[in-house]
């Protein structure tokens, strides 16, 4: 098993037991693709909600960029949703689960179609 499809099968893990999600593993495992090189790298695989700058990252280069979201109203909605699903105590929130979350909770799957 490759590094990067363990990686996936730990999202997928934290998913089911922290956020009470099925994945889809298809999703899934193309939101991790699309974070790149960032998921190897301990500091860029997750990311913090207590940060406001980097919620603003992940709002602005995720959430409007890649998602194409535009409105703020939406975009500081859903994050704070994730967020909460998530577990604001949780302090590992993993990259790819939060984009994968915001892409479902968005309804945005069609952009990794």
């Amino acid at each position: 098993m490759s590094k990067r499809d363990e990686l996936i099968a730990k999202y997928a893990d934290d998913l089911k037991n922290k956020c009470s999600m099925n994945a889809d593993m298809d999703l899934l495992t193309k939101v991790t693709i699309g974070c790149g090189p960032s998921i190897y790298n301990a500091d860029a695989a997750t990311v913090s909600g207590s940060d406001q700058s980097e919620l603003d990252t992940v709002k602005n280069n995720f959430v409007k960029k890649k998602l194409g979201v535009n409105s703020d109203s939406d975009a500081d909605k859903a994050i704070a949703k994730v967020m909460d699903k998530y577990g604001q105590s949780n302090r590992n929130k993993y990259r790819a689960v939060v984009y994968y979350m915001l892409t479902k909770e968005l309804g945005k799957e069609s952009v990794y179609r």
